[in-house]
């Protein structure tokens, strides 16, 4: 289904927030938004702006499994296989694209409502936009890149180090581009999944959920068609401005960088469209990064030990942390599940391995099986300082040198006269009771 088939089924069951009275995009949504998370919120009356706003989509693993008609157990699975049996999306041929029904070619930045989240930001920010970008030799690439507005039509685009976006543009020097703003879960997770060089992430997406592209108005790349918005244009990589400061995954604010210019020509898109606000360090902008990291760990310990389930947890920023259940069967178990782990996910931080019986989505039963089942002289493993995630504000600034630790919270296979599980209470009818 599209975004707005996906909205609509929302307002019909009653989970739909509607807020008709008028809402400045300057900190104001980025407020409502926040206060009232997990809760899906329809901003119909935006002061600056002409287009609805919707956030707080997809907050949690549940809304996730929801759409796919899946348990949120299954997703780990439903992606690995999207990636084994990834497919190309159909040409749209229904006439005129959803996507395109308008076109206008002398576009203003200034009439989307594209949000300033929070004091002390560089501007205006673009943070649900999945980039498409097409190279020579490798093909099209999605992927999610941060942009913050400095003009009518232009933007300082944050381009990591190392992603494929960031060969494409060193190879090219520079790169048309078409950003997508209002898309489906399939699209979204399918933009932040890592994957080999060459590998069309729309690929990905088909294979969640069939859906339809369309070639882009101005630029040599196709667009899903049932996108709300898509900002067509150039990015550049010898034309620099100033990006951030900024909100990321760790709730903390970026730090103020050169980065590249990306320069609007054109803006598509439907009559009557919805912007998709992913609020930056929130709880959707939080699953969204780490839930796609969670197959390539499993897949990774798996190659080792039996790996039940993984949570790259919110309270490791969705990136920092990664907590992983096993089938214990031999006493190093949880350690090479813990270098496995770090292999599936070089920017993790810290691991935790844990027993199938603890349940990785409860923080409490996470700290109890530490508490319970670790001596920090024989399960703690300590890595020598490497370079790590730009997102963690205690890394080495310049090197992003950091320390990870896995933690092995498994018990021992042998026992020894010890108790380590729970014991269970008695079940009784408390209707009984009048209860």
């Amino acid at each position: 289904m599209s975004l707005r088939d996906y909205i609509q089924s929302l307002e019909q069951g009653g989970e739909l927030i509607t807020i008709r009275e008028p809402v400045s995009k300057t900190y104001e949504i980025a407020g409502v938004l926040k206060q009232l998370e997990p809760r899906p919120v329809l901003f119909e009356n935006v002061k600056e702006s002409g287009f609805r706003v919707i956030g707080n989509l997809f907050c949690g693993k549940g809304p996730f499994a929801d759409y796919f008609g899946i348990e949120p157990s299954q997703i780990i699975g439903t992606l690995s296989d999207a990636i084994a049996f990834a497919s190309r999306p159909a040409e749209w041929t229904g006439g005129t694209a959803p996507c395109q029904e308008v076109v206008d070619t002398n576009p203003d930045l200034d009439a989307l409502p594209i949000l300033f989240h929070c004091e002390g930001d560089g501007g205006n920010y673009i943070s649900s936009g999945v980039f498409l970008a097409r190279h020579p030799e490798h093909g099209q690439n999605a992927d999610f890149h941060r942009a913050m507005q400095f003009s009518k039509t232009e933007m300082a685009i944050r381009v990591v180090k190392g992603r494929h976006f960031d060969a494409f543009l060193q190879d090219c020097k520079e790169l048309d581009v078409a950003v997508c703003v209002g898309l489906p879960p399939n699209i979204l997770a399918a933009g932040a999944t890592s994957v080999a060089m060459g590998f069309d992430e729309l690929t990905i997406a088909n294979a969640l959920e069939p859906f339809a592209v369309v070639p882009a108005k101005t630029v040599d790349v196709l667009v899903p068609a049932e996108a709300e918005f898509v900002l067509e244009g150039t990015v550049y990589l010898d034309r620099r401005h100033d990006e951030g400061p900024f909100v990321d995954l760790t709730e903390t604010q970026d730090v103020i960088r050169s980065e590249p210019v990306f320069v609007v020509k054109a803006v598509t898109h439907r009559h009557d469209a919805v912007w998709h606000a992913l609020l930056p360090g929130a709880l959707e902008h939080k699953l969204l990064m780490g839930m796609p990291r969670e197959p390539t760990i499993f897949r990774s310990v798996n190659e080792v030990v039996r790996c039940i389930d993984v949570h790259v947890n919110p309270g490791g920023c969705s990136w920092l942390h990664a907590i992983v259940q096993i089938e214990k069967r031999h006493e190093d178990d949880g350690k090479k599940a813990i270098d496995a782990a770090f292999a599936g996910h070089s920017s993790c931080k810290h691991v935790f391995v844990v027993d199938e019986d603890i349940d990785i989505y409860d923080p409490p039963a996470v700290e109890w099986a530490m508490a319970t089942r670790f001596q920090g002289d024989q399960d703690m493993v300590v890595k020598p300082r490497a370079p790590g995630s730009s997102l963690d504000p205690s890394a080495e600034p310049g090197t992003k040198d950091t320390c990870r630790v896995g933690f092995d919270l498994t018990r021992p296979l042998e026992a020894k006269g010890k108790k380590f599980e729970k014991a269970p209470f008695p079940r009784v009818d408390l209707g009984r009771y009048g209860l």
